[in-house]
């Protein structure tokens, strides 16, 4: 039988990683934003919180809902980007790693990126959202451009964090990518609610679904942070539903909020078990690289 002293040795060895998500509401004032992202980092820091994530473009409204040439002027090159400058020095203040979704302007050209914070404030670098989508109420075409970057597996002090943005949540191709790039957990920052086009069409528990399904099929933890509140960019207006969440590396859900709850979520992972648990499925190991070719032809040819 091992001893309570190896046990406990074990244990203190034992490489952990703890996450965090944000659910808020956001208003145009980009200041004031900042400043409430900023109070929520701290108390999720405060709760043993290591990497902390805030929802997509949380500068202000999701303003895709439509198409209006004004909002160019929100867009910022990364580095300089005020998100980015203001939560810089609270990330090594707190010593947490931050994934900071923003507007970015490259050039004359648009991205719909995220920059990543280590714990010393050091940015690891930009990864641009790879799936843009064109629809009622989420025109993201019209403002950003396909990503250049490729998906991104950042190497904080915590562990390999592998960060999607929003419509790349629904791709397991982007999911299973970040995977086979050594991810340790994967995050997903979003703005999603209602659609303007049809009443009816509620989204928030396939957009749920959807991730917990990539946590099955990759043995991972997936934090999914998403918005509330009504914001009237347009006259028909959009509800931002929450539903904000912590799924484990089986899909379930061990931390979540609901449509209107304001807050963090906190949990904690034992990145030992993770890798012997991902070992025993064997998804990894089973894989027929040689049937994928499908896969990246547009019609599956």
């Amino acid at each position: 039988m091992t001893s309570l002293a190896t046990r406990h040795s074990s244990l203190a060895t034992s490489r952990t990683i703890t996450v965090a998500g944000i659910q808020t509401s956001y208003g145009e004032d980009m200041q004031a934003n900042i400043v409430k992202t900023i109070d929520l980092v701290r108390e999720a820091a405060g709760k043993g919180a290591q990497v902390i994530l805030p929802s997509e473009l949380f500068q202000g409204p999701y303003f895709c809902v439509s198409q209006e040439e004004h909002w160019f002027t929100q867009a910022y090159e990364w580095r300089e980007h005020p998100c980015v400058t203001a939560m810089a020095p609270v990330a090594k203040e707190l010593g947490v790693a931050i994934p900071v979704s923003i507007f970015e302007k490259d050039g004359p050209q648009y991205y719909n990126s995220l920059v990543m914070l280590d714990a010393d404030g050091e940015a690891l670098g930009v990864y641009r959202k790879s799936h843009i989508p064109d629809g009622p109420g989420y025109q993201e075409k019209y403002y950003f451009r396909p990503g250049d970057t490729g998906f991104k597996v950042w190497k904080t002090r915590f562990g390999k964090v592998g960060v999607g943005i929003c419509w790349d949540q629904w791709f397991p191709e982007a999911a299973r990518a970040m995977m086979l790039m050594g991810a340790d957990v994967l995050m997903y920052p979003t703005a999603i609610g209602t659609e303007p086009h049809d009443a009816t069409l509620h989204t928030a528990q396939p957009w749920r679904r959807a991730m917990q399904g990539h946590a099955v099929a990759n043995a991972v933890p997936v934090v999914g942070a998403n918005r509330i509140g009504h914001e009237t960019v347009t006259e028909v207006g959009q509800t931002f539903y929450g539903h904000s969440f912590i799924a484990d590396q089986q899909g379930d859900l061990v931390e979540s909020l609901g449509a209107e709850e304001e807050g963090v979520l906190v949990h904690r992972f034992d990145l030992d078990e993770l890798d012997k648990y991902r070992a025993a499925w064997g998804f990894f190991r089973d894989r027929r690289t040689d049937l994928y070719g499908v896969l990246t032809g547009a019609r599956g040819a």
